[in-house]
Order: C-alpha cells, then sequence, then structure tokens
C-alpha cells in the first residue's frame, strides 16, 4: 500500500495538503484545474521533489527522502523520458541496467519482449525522432515497463496524442497494469480520462487534496467544487 501522510508541498506562493492511500493494482487519477499542484504531488512521490513535512511510505518503507533511483517508482513524463541520440533498444537496456556494464544476451531478450507487445519489434534500431508520437509513446512505455517497478507515475505522458491513440495507450497501461498489480497514479485534466481509466479518483483544490474515492461515484454524486469545475 503507498501512504501519504500529512504531507506540505510548498514552492514561492504555492502549497499543498495531501494525506490518502491506495492499494497495488489500483489506478488512481489525479485531476484538478491547472496550477492545484498534480504534478508537483507526482514529482514529490518520485522523488524529485522535496516535501515541506509529511511522510511516504510504499509497503511500510518510508520513501520520503530516499532518491528517486532508490525509489520503486517508475515516471513517465509529457516528454517521453527517451534520449534522442540513443535507439529505442538502447533507451530500454538503459532503463533495465542504469547504464552498467555492457548489454547481456539476457537483457537483449528481455528488450525485445517488452518490444513485441507495444508492437515495436522492428523498431528496435530506430532512434526516437524517426518513430511517430504513438510510436515514441509505446517506447516511452516499454521503457517504463521494463524496469517493473510496483507504482507508476504517469504525468499526462499522451497529451500530446490525439484522442483515439490516447485512448489506446491507456487501454495498454490498463491491461499491464492488471497483468502486473502495479498501482498507477495518473495526472490529467481530461474527466473523460479518469472516467475511461481510473478505479479510484483524487481531486485537487485550494491547496487540498481530497481523499480518493470510487472513480464512478465521484462523478455521479460531484462535489460543488467539481460542479465548477467541469463547467455544471
Amino acid at each position: 500500500m503507498l501512504k501519504v501522510e500529512n504531507l506540505r508541498l510548498e514552492q514561492s506562493d504555492f502549497s499543498l495538503d495531501a494525506t490518502f492511500s491506495a492499494n497495488a493494482g489500483e489506478r488512481l487519477a489525479i485531476l484538478g484545474p491547472s496550477g492545484a499542484g498534480k504534478s508537483s504531488l507526482l514529482a514529490a512521490l518520485g522523488g524529485f521533489l522535496a516535501p515541506t513535512s509529511g511522510r511516504i511510505l510504499w509497503e511500510g518503507q518510508d520513501l520520503t527522502n530516499l532518491p528517486p533511483a532508490k525509489r520503486p517508482i517508475s515516471f513517465l513524463f509529457q516528454d517521453q523520458n527517451l534520449f534522442a541520440h540513443l535507439s529505442v533498444e538502447d533507451n530500454l537496456w538503459l532503463a533495465l541496467s542504469a547504464g552498467k556494464g555492457r548489454k547481456t544476451p539476457e537483457q537483449q531478450e528481455k528488450i525485445l519482449a517488452a518490444l513485441e507487445p507495444m508492437g515495436l519489434s522492428a523498431y528496435g534500431a530506430r532512434r526516437p525522432g524517426s518513430l511517430s508520437g504513438g510510436q515514441a509513446a509505446r517506447a516511452a512505455l516499454a521503457m517504463v515497463l521494463l524496469r517493473a517497478r510496483p507504482i507508476l507515475l504517469l504525468d499526462e505522458p499522451f497529451s500530446a496524442l490525439g484522442p483515439g491513440l490516447k485512448q489506446e495507450m491507456l487501454t495498454l497501461v490498463q491491461e499491464v497494469a492488471a497483468q502486473t498489480q502495479a498501482l498507477v497514479l495518473l495526472v490529467t485534466h481530461q474527466p473523460q480520462d479518469a472516467i475511461d481509466f481510473a478505479t479510484l479518483t483524487l481531486f485537487l483544490d485550494q491547496g487540498h487534496a481530497s481523499c480518493p474515492q470510487e472513480t464512478g461515484a465521484f462523478f455521479a454524486e460531484p462535489s460543488a467544487i467539481l460542479k465548477s469545475y467541469l463547467g455544471k
């Protein structure tokens, strides 16, 4: 279980307080207006933003002061995390090995196995700049899944894709997460993404994170704040 206990984030004139928990295998959408702190919350969970106070725990282990590489977390950013000067296979190898040593036959097998379900078996030697937007998104997803970490943070990584392709990517994440029982946290501006993807939804507003609610109930009986956000 992921536990966020009395977490407080502060940056210049911005602050956010959050206390919530989520279990392995759940898909949690983080929704809220621009500037509410969605990306900042993910950055704190990933170890890229130090909290002012509070704790972040996973399965009882305190992650609060651990560097990003030591956390059981993979992070997929909006820019897809891919190094432009490396081939797709080398990007995946870097994720798998942290650049240590030389690529082994076993690592190559894992890389090819990760590319195959993404439909990228024939694209391993290509560089990210030669891929379409959808292919780059699949390569980036293969890279983070290859790490096989139990928490996956998605900071609107598919926002530049068209609606159909974005839905395809979210469905693919959902299928893989179901197989691995990974906890997935998705930052989005789009309520439909939460409805289509998330089992739980957490709403940020005015410096406060609500308790996660079952997504269907969250939208079926919207609060006054959510109605305002939705324009109802």
